[in-house]
């Protein structure tokens, strides 16, 4: 037993041995100097501006307009010779997407009121776009009844405006005019002969040329005052 516990014991120290002999001592390098390296206090000034500056887009990462704005507010900046910060530009930047945004929303709306405002003044007309005259001749419409249709409903432009159809159709039935439905009211003053009657349609044309077509609103007074001057046209015309 002695004998083997000797053994055991001459086994684990010549292993020891041989432990020693195969790790590898590394060297020490004692000719590296280490250099501790100061922080200046100016370090954040020499890191400033748009290159080191992650939260602005810059380059093709940014749209036209983006760009644009950008220079633009730095050729401001250039201009009068002061610093505008990124933050800033930024701000500066919204604020002007903020007003095209507005101007864009102003701009809809004031065209969608006007269609609205200028489909409540033509709601009338349109009826008589119905009435196309490039399919019939003038001579076989029933102008009065459409005239007093259009006076009890209180529409007293588009009585004008088949007031002074009708006098179109007086003066195609005397042969005064040759009516055709390309022709203007020039054309038609051209072909009156005689005098009078061509004064008296010119006044009449330019009346009911700035009621129908210029949209100018008429009450029941004006209409009266139309009237009058339809009828010296009318009374002009030959028997």
């Amino acid at each position: 037993m002695i004998k083997q516990s000797y053994i055991l014991i001459l086994l684990l120290w010549a292993n020891l041995g041989l432990a020693q002999k195969d790790s590898i001592a590394l060297p020490i390098d004692s000719s590296s100097v280490l250099t501790e390296r100061q922080i200046t206090e100016d370090l954040g000034k020499k890191y400033t501006g748009e290159d080191f500056d992650y939260d602005v887009k810059t380059g093709e990462s940014a749209n036209l307009l983006s760009r644009f704005v950008r220079w633009f507010l730095n050729a401001i900046s250039s201009t009068f010779g002061f610093d505008i910060s990124p933050k800033t530009l930024l701000i500066l930047e919204y604020i002007i997407y903020a007003l095209m945004g507005v101007l864009v929303i102003y701009l809809l709306v004031r065209m969608f009121v006007n269609e609205r405002f200028s489909a409540i003044f033509t709601k009338k007309a349109r009826s008589i776009i119905d009435l196309d005259l490039s399919e019939q001749h003038i001579e076989s419409i029933d102008l009065d009844s459409l005239m007093e249709e259009a006076l009890k409903n209180g529409d007293y432009r588009l009585a004008v405006r088949y007031q002074f159809l009708k006098i179109l159709k007086l003066l195609s039935q005397k042969n005064i005019i040759d009516w055709h439905f390309e022709k203007t009211n020039v054309d038609y003053e051209r072909e009156i002969a005689q005098t009078q009657l061509q004064l008296e349609f010119k006044k009449a044309s330019y009346l009911y040329e700035n009621i129908w077509y210029g949209e100018q609103p008429i009450d029941a007074s004006g209409y009266a005052k139309t009237d009058l001057r339809f009828k010296a046209v009318e009374n002009s015309i030959p028997r």
